[in-house]
């Protein structure tokens, strides 16, 4: 099997890659397809994919990604005579900062600027509930293709989805199926009226009625991890491509005959996935991954629409969600070197958000090194205090990991470290004399003595799940709620301040260092 992973392509018989990119010239990008010799393989191919999946935000992050950039590459390959379609496998109206004020308005309002023509849903697609899903998919342009929900209400797709299609594309009839995760990742309070059908079971369904309908090349858009990409691929070698999305990093790999494709995260790159099919009934595939940089000039349709809601979004960042009684300690000397009252605020309130035992959160990740005073808590002021983006993950883990991290954790005292602990749902000692790694004693989860063989739940950041900090004692634990799945942070402390009207946190001893 073909795997690329962050953009390095291997190459094999079984795939064949398009040229690069070439520079931008006069301010000006210019895409590889302009270039090309008339009589190359993939300059004749009826159909070209451009792959999105994941997509967050609408604007660039660190210089990489901006959906009006992607706009300019359909634009662009366009007018050099192909025929681009547009297509995002699932997660982009949840989570954000910005879906949190606008709720998804702001991605599809961007999309359908774009030029968006295929969609299915990701997980994220149910974070505000079913209903809230169901109004945004009537705000599309595009098809959605969703197989596997089912709306009880009608007995027909979520939304008015088509559970497939099948489109004439110069020689190919193409036929394309829409599949959706269907785990524990899904809060079931999000799914009212509505029934989640195991992926393999609507593929069995489908790809027939494909096949009876004249498809001559099968494409399915999936969000589903990339083990149940694989098993897919080899129940039905009939699927050409696999469309995919969940995975935050690109993936292209091949499955017996099929194509997977995952452009990553956050529009940063596009797929481009030419397809033809030749006189003896093979599928050619040409694959080109895309990085989305500011070579790219923004398509000024979509920029528009982008600036717009950024416009409002900054105004909306100032919206009071709560008060605070007392001013909240983000000094970065004392966060980082023992319990702060804003330390235990966010702790208190990510635990709250996945319903874990505990919280072990790096004192890194909560920003500010100042005290934000007494007063109204706007938006503007949970961005501050987390403003990584950062996702809450719940893992379980027996308590002699607990015990491991918490001594990781305070191993740098008595220096200011961002691992320094900042914790909910335990009290513990620390023994800063003794040994780094032996410096805890008399933990205690809901007021009993930790248990080192029993099973407890913990929520973290995503940064901690994948070993910052020092935390690697996570990496190998179970997930509960990973990185693809979990709220933002900031989430997390506006709902809890917004359920609790005013908060008054205050140092309540579940950190005694002993000096």
């Amino acid at each position: 099997m073909l795997r690329t992973f962050w953009g390095r392509v291997a190459v094999s018989a079984a795939l064949m890659v398009g040229p690069a990119l070439g520079p931008a010239k006069a301010g000006h990008y210019v895409l590889s397809a302009q270039r090309e010799e008339p009589t190359s393989p993939r300059a004749s191919t009826p159909i070209t994919f451009l792959q999105i999946n994941d997509v967050y935000s609408t604007v660039p992050i660190d210089g990489l990604g901006g959906l009006a950039r992607v706009a300019t590459i359909k634009q662009q390959i366009a007018a050099a005579g192909k025929t681009p379609v547009l297509v995002i496998a699932g997660d982009f109206l949840s989570p954000s900062v910005a879906s949190s004020v606008f709720k998804g308005e702001q991605m599809m309002a961007a999309l359908n600027a774009a030029g968006l023509d295929f969609a299915t849903l990701g997980n994220h697609e149910f974070d505000f509930g079913s209903d809230l899903l169901i109004q945004r998919m009537a705000e599309a342009k595009w098809q959605w293709i969703v197989s596997n929900v089912v709306d009880t209400n009608t007995g027909k797709p979520i939304g008015n989805a088509a559970p497939y299609v099948v489109k004439t594309y110069g020689s190919l009839k193409v036929g394309i199926i829409g599949l959706c995760l269907t785990s524990e990742e899904i809060t079931p309070d999000n799914l009212q009226h509505l029934r989640l059908i195991d992926p393999m079971e609507a593929a069995a369904t489908y790809i027939p009625q494909l096949r009876s309908a004249g498809a001559n090349i099968i494409v399915a858009i999936t969000h589903l991890s990339f083990a149940e990409d694989r098993a897919l691929a080899q129940r039905f070698p009939d699927i050409d491509l696999i469309i995919g999305g969940h995975e935050h990093f690109p993936i292209t790999a091949t499955e017996n005959r099929t194509l997977i494709s995952k452009a990553g995260s956050d529009a940063k790159f596009v797929a481009r996935l030419d397809l033809n099919r030749r006189d003896d009934g093979v599928t050619e595939r040409f694959f080109e991954l895309i990085p989305v940089t500011a070579s790219i000039p923004d398509d000024p349709k979509t920029a528009a629409v982008v600036n717009e809601f950024e416009a409002r979004l900054g105004t909306a960042l100032d919206v009071v969600v709560g008060t605070s009684r007392i001013g909240l300690d983000a000094d970065s000397v004392r966060m980082r070197a023992g319990e702060t009252n804003l330390g235990d605020f966010v702790a208190d309130a990510i635990r709250a958000e996945v319903g874990a035992d505990v919280t072990i959160l790096n004192s890194g990740s909560i920003r500010g090194d100042r005290i934000y005073p007494a007063g109204p808590i706007t938006r503007r002021t949970i961005v501050a205090i987390q403003p990584f983006g950062s996702v809450v993950c719940k893992v379980a883990v027996p308590g002699r990991v607990i015990l491991a991290a918490l001594n990781s954790g305070v191993a740098k005292l008595p220096a200011s470290e961002g691992r320094f602990p900042q914790v909910s749902g335990l009290t513990m000692r620390v023994e800063q004399a003794a040994a780094a790694g032996d410096r805890v004693r008399d933990v205690r989860v809901g007021g009993q003595p930790l248990d080192l063989d029993k099973t407890y739940t913990v929520a973290m950041s995503d940064y901690q799940l994948k070993g910052g900090d020092g935390y690697d004692m996570f990496t190998s634990q179970r997930v509960i709620v990973g990185p693809e799945a979990g709220p933002l942070i900031t989430t997390a402390l506006e709902h809890y301040v917004a359920a609790a009207g005013e908060v008054n946190p205050a140092v309540d001893g579940r950190i005694t260092i002993v000096r």
